[in-house]
């Protein structure tokens, strides 16, 4: 019940603690954002400069392959995890990360050799 919820106080050291955390996090938070609308702008200046297609289309793969790390790191709080937690979930992840490169790496040696 809502009356038998405990109520919780923190000492002004545990707040000053808490709010220096909590400040970090957000400006970590804001720069991977800053970075990755920069990062989008510049896929997007390529394409707008006409650049040749051999250009573009490896540059706008590497862009999006830096987003997605920034983006797994960042806003799915994977930076927040102890080494211990999530170990077994970033080896696997890294593992089909790896595979996906190498199949996609051999669709394109295929394709264009």
């Amino acid at each position: 019940m809502a009356h038998d919820t405990p109520v919780v106080t923190r000492s002004a050291e545990q707040q000053k603690y808490y709010r220096a955390n909590t400040k970090a996090y957000m400006q970590r938070q804001v720069t991977n954002f800053a970075i990755m609308i920069f990062l989008t702008l510049i896929a997007f200046a390529a394409v707008m400069a006409d650049f040749s297609k051999n250009l573009i289309l490896p540059l706008i793969l590497l862009l999006a392959g830096i987003q997605v790390v920034l983006q797994l790191y960042a806003f799915m709080h994977m930076e927040e995890k102890d080494a211990h937690e999530i170990g077994v979930v970033t080896m696997f992840m890294w593992t089909g990360a790896f595979f996906a490169f190498m199949m996609f790496l051999a669709f394109v040696t295929v394709i264009w050799w």
